[in-house]
């Protein structure tokens, strides 16, 4: 089974046809669910890619001999439990993380060799870099919602799997499904602190952005609420 491809900012599992990108084969196509929407029955991952419930759990069942899946049973208020499926360390592995431990090495030579400021100035350019990027990527977007829905293509065209929703009480909530420098975030979390200062100066003056998800604290995914600063908030 091949790595598999980034979607686009708003890619739905139940709509993969749509994208000439997305993957085509049944096991590549239940992975990008599960990597997409977490944990799911057989049942669901059926109705999301229209095929039966049984089609789908023996798909399921060849991705769990491969290693690329696990089972987990839940117990229901009522009834039996039920059987959900997720991703194995090895199946979120077949989602790229750009150059791992090249990435690491390097990190780590930087700050064994030049000191934990070296760091910091690499991780200060990649900032002033990629928000000069971005900003130039924000002009003609006026609303929040534009402005985040523009975020939400340039990080998915960077593998980061980008989504947003309107949360339906004045804020949104910006999903990075998968994280394409997970291992450099790992050994340096200035990368996290880094690229949410980033959020916060493209999106405009005024926005307030709260992570309430985090791969690397292990989460499934990064999730962000944005929304306007309150009224007199300081």
């Amino acid at each position: 089974m091949k790595t598999l491809k980034n979607n686009p900012a708003n890619m739905s599992s139940d709509h993969l046809e749509k994208y000439p990108d997305a993957p085509r084969a049944p096991s590549e196509r239940i992975l990008m669910t599960l990597k997409m929407q977490g944990a799911l029955t057989s049942s669901q991952i059926g109705e999301r890619l229209g095929i039966t419930g049984e089609g789908a759990r023996q798909q399921l069942m060849k991705l769990s001999n491969d290693g690329l899946v696990r089972e987990e049973r839940r117990s229901a208020s009522r009834g039996r439990p039920s059987t959900y499926w997720h991703l194995s360390e090895k199946g979120q592995a077949r989602f790229p993380n750009t150059h791992a431990g090249l990435t690491v090495e390097i990190l780590s030579s930087i700050q064994d060799e030049l000191g934990a400021e070296a760091l910091d100035r690499v991780i200060s350019a990649r900032e002033t870099r990629t928000r000069a990027q971005y900003e130039a990527a924000m002009v003609g977007c006026g609303s929040l919602k534009e402005r985040v829905a523009r975020l939400a293509e340039l990080r998915s065209d960077e593998g980061y799997m980008a989504s947003f929703e309107d949360a339906g009480d004045g804020t949104f909530l910006f999903v990075e499904n998968h994280c394409p420098i997970c291992a450099a975030a790992r050994f340096c979390q200035g990368f996290c602190r880094s690229e949410q200062a980033v959020f916060e100066q493209v999106l405009g003056p005024g926005t307030a952005i709260e992570r309430v998800e985090h791969i690397v604290s292990g989460g499934r995914r990064c999730t962000y609420r944005i929304g306007k600063v309150a009224a007199g908030a300081a």
